[in-house]
């Protein structure tokens, strides 16, 4: 740090030689920059998590996409920081402008990431991980701002007012910390749920650039030339208006990449507490498809083909009490209530806007034949580890689990061996587990490992897949749907349960397909692939 009246290093550009001209105080103005501190970090947060965010919900993996944002984030921020030590003998203009740039990228990247997302998603080739990569570059550009944030903040303190490094570090990262924490809440408790992942960006960007706008050309206007005032007022007011052109357009602009993303029949695009739940179709003759966090769910007029294989081999032996972990569109217990002789249908679902959506919406509510509404179904909104740990059995004559692939982070545990031991508990000595474990063709070993996690549990397991929507047909509006859908059919022992159907089966899967699926899921055995469980997971 560059003492008061210490002249400038040879070469540097000319630095102030005394203390900040204020119009206040110094107490105050020491006051007024930590405010900014408090609110910079607030507003850093909320970009990092709403990154974070994105590549949950539409990339995947949430494990790695978080590590991959927060490990180049605060790698830029040490390279941001290291830079910004040419930006502090013009602290004040230098703020100024870091800030501007930080609210326009980091306010406007949930859109222009979800505009990528939507537009790029069928061109395959070299864009297929355009959203990955620009994620990359949304981490890294925020994370080189954010990290040139504190440096040029501690200069402009000093030059408030004097004092030894290791306090001034103490008041600064203290407005820092605060401001992450009140950042970090205010996302997925006000900012999400009710601005969405676009208007949230931006008003936080709007705040952003107001914070830093204020503390220079308010505080430290003295410091600047009338040049430097000029420019960055300028600046500012071009990202406030950049900013709230882009909200008056938001709802316009997510309609329009929803229907570049799933088709032009959208009729429902909600965020409930859990996932993004978006309806095409379903009225007037036109097939439903159903998307979960983009991830296609049910599609059209192949959606059949994917309860019948899930429901019709599990319910062959007995099944007058069926468990249904997961399954809240309601379409799975529709195919068991289509068995005779079921007596009582359990479904627990995490999502008590999808069952809403199950029971309410015309179309899903159709489609599911309202399920949902027939007396001999309990739903029981919950997480399927939880539940199981808490039930009491054995209770059942078949479980099945219409879950997430396994691929999704945050469906693991539901694939592990630990909650496959819970899901034995509750079967009957006789008793069938159906496990849906994600595509085969394109995951083979992800779905091996389901397989070697169900027979480290005590299960044996006859694999099975059917092929997934037809594409050539129009029923799937998805360059993401799946090529097919595997399954297991577990059976506690050593016996692996026979692949049948009942000969009063009432859907339109036959025997014969019924073998030949079996053989195909076969042809792709990958070997010698350890269990999941929750500490060490697999997928």
């Amino acid at each position: 740090m560059i003492e008061p009246h210490a002249p400038a290093p040879p070469g540097a550009p000319p630095a102030w030689t005394g203390p900040a001209r204020l119009p206040v105080r110094p107490g105050t103005g020491r006051f007024l920059v930590l405010v900014c501190v408090f609110v910079c970090a607030a507003c850093g947060l909320v970009y990092e998590l709403q990154l974070v965010a994105f590549a949950s919900y539409l990339i995947g993996d949430s494990v790695t996409q978080a590590s991959v944002v927060l490990s180049v984030m605060v790698f830029a921020m040490g390279i941001g920081s290291l830079g910004a030590k040419r930006l502090r003998w013009h602290a004040a203009a230098g703020f100024g402008a870091v800030e501007s740039a930080l609210a326009l990228i980091g306010g406007c990247s949930a859109m222009v990431l979800y505009a990528v997302f939507a537009w790029t998603a069928g061109w395959g080739g070299m864009w297929a991980d355009g959203p990955r990569w620009l994620l990359v570059a949304f981490s890294l550009a925020i994370g080189l701002l954010i990290g040139a944030e504190v440096p040029l903040l501690m200069e402009l303190i000093q030059r408030i007012r004097r004092q030894d490094a290791g306090g001034a570090v103490a008041d600064l990262f203290a407005a820092d910390y605060v401001g992450a924490l009140v950042g970090g809440l205010a996302f997925p408790f006000l900012l999400l749920p009710f601005l969405g992942q676009s208007t949230g960006a931006l008003l936080t960007g709007t705040v952003n650039v107001v914070a830093g706008g204020a503390l220079v050309l308010g505080l430290f206007r003295r410091d600047l030339t009338r040049r430097a005032r000029w420019a960055l007022l300028l600046a500012g007011l071009t990202v406030l208006g950049v900013l709230a052109s882009a909200a008056v357009l938001a709802d316009d602009f997510e309609r329009a990449a929803r229907h570049a993303l799933y088709g032009t029949d959208v009729r429902v695009a909600v965020r409930t507490d859990v996932q993004e739940v978006v309806l095409a179709g379903g009225t007037h003759g036109r097939p439903l498809d159903l998307f979960l966090d983009g991830r296609l769910r049910v599609a059209g007029r192949d959606a059949h083909r994917y309860h019948e294989a899930l429901v019709g081999p599990a319910l062959t032996g007995p099944h007058a009490r069926v468990l249904i972990l997961g399954g809240g569109d309601g379409l799975a217990a529709r195919e068991v209530l289509r068995h005779r002789g079921v007596r009582r249908v359990d479904i627990v679902e995490l999502d008590p806007g999808l069952l809403r959506l199950a029971r309410r919406d015309p179309g899903l509510s159709a489609a599911n034949g309202h399920a949902l509404a027939d007396p001999r179904v309990r739903v029981t909104t919950a997480d399927a580890l939880a539940w199981l740990r808490r039930a009491r059995g054995p209770a059942y004559d078949v479980v099945i689990a219409d879950l997430p692939d396994p691929g999704i982070t945050a469906s693991t545990k539901l694939y592990s061996q630990e909650f496959y031991g819970l899901a034995r508990r509750v079967l009957a000595g006789d008793g069938r587990l159906a496990v849906h474990a994600g595509p085969v063709t394109t995951r083979p070993r992800a779905f091996w490992t389901v397989a070697a996690t169900l027979r480290t549990a005590g299960f044996a397991t006859s694999p099975y897949r059917v092929p997934g929507p037809d594409r050539s047909a129009g029923a799937s509006r998805s360059p993401r749907s799946p090529r097919d859908w595997g399954f297991l059919l577990a059976a506690p022992g050593n016996t692996p349960p026979a692949l049948r159907l009942g000969p009063g089966h009432p859907g339109a899967l036959t025997q014969e397909e019924l073998t030949a699926d079996a053989r195909a899921a076969e042809r792709t055995r990958v070997t010698g692939v350890p269990a999941s469980t929750l500490m060490h997971p697999r997928y």
